[in-house]
């Protein structure tokens, strides 16, 4: 399989892609900071067990301009893609961005916003080549309005009824759309952060991830428990949400 990730010089974009070039799919790097593009390039090259160059370009998820560009050079580079993953994102907390009106702004344009657009560029090309497959990191935190996490949780539960719409619509067309639903997983992006019980270690999660794409999952929680878990709370009456502080 060839595929297009974004966010893969971090996190679980790393992750996802040291999984792929292990068992010798082709993968093409996508990212903002052009020398852990490099290290992470050279480190997929050393995986992958016929040690191809990996390519990469630069692509910004806060400028929608770096898109098209990066995912042209992504085909002209694998010669065709047949799937492309979206890990990047940002994070802050509820109380840091209630403190700092920009901070959200920024959050919910990027984790929403941008991302959405980004992937209707990826839709156009899958869908110029017959389908293929989309899949795109959201959260458990769109599954319910949280006191923790409400913009945060918002922007998850946009992208997240995105992605079940784009699916509905473009599924008979090829479109495989993989929506990810991670719990707090143990990458820079929850550096610092006090993890709860069930959190995630990216090489697991990576491979949970992979399966779902190979099987066209619609849906993956990862770690699984967090499908059981977020069914709880979906079911809790909004007097209780109201009083406890998950």
């Amino acid at each position: 399989m060839r595929v297009a990730i974004l966010g893969a010089s971090h996190g679980m974009g790393r992750a996802v892609a040291r999984e792929l070039v292990e068992r010798g799919d082709q993968v093409f790097v996508l990212g903002i900071e052009p020398h852990e593009l490099e290290r992470t390039a050279a480190d997929l090259q050393a995986r992958s067990p016929s040690h191809a160059p990996v390519g990469h370009a630069l692509c910004d998820l806060g400028d929608p301009s770096t898109f098209a560009p990066a995912l042209a050079a992504a085909q002209a580079d694998l010669g065709d893609v047949e799937c492309v993953v979206v890990t990047a994102a940002i994070f802050a907390t509820q109380e840091a961005m209630e403190a700092d009106v920009g901070r959200a702004e920024a959050l919910l344009r990027l984790d929403f916003t941008n991302t959405v657009v980004f992937c209707e560029h990826a839709r156009k090309i899958l869908l110029a080549r017959g389908g293929g497959t989309l899949c795109v990191f959201s959260s458990v935190a769109g599954d319910r309005g949280r006191k923790p996490v409400i913009l945060y949780g918002a922007a998850k539960a946009g992208l997240s009824y995105y992605l079940e719409a784009l699916d509905h619509k473009f599924h008979a067309q090829g479109l495989r759309v993989v929506t990810v639903k991670p719990g707090f997983v143990k990458t820079g992006m929850t550096a610092g952060l006090r993890p709860p019980p069930f959190a995630g270690e990216p090489t697991a999660v990576a491979r949970r991830v992979v399966g779902a794409i190979d099987r066209g999952s619609p849906v993956v929680y990862a770690p699984a428990i967090w499908r059981w878990v977020m069914l709880v709370i979906r079911w809790l009456p909004r007097f209780v949400m109201r009083k406890i502080g998950f």
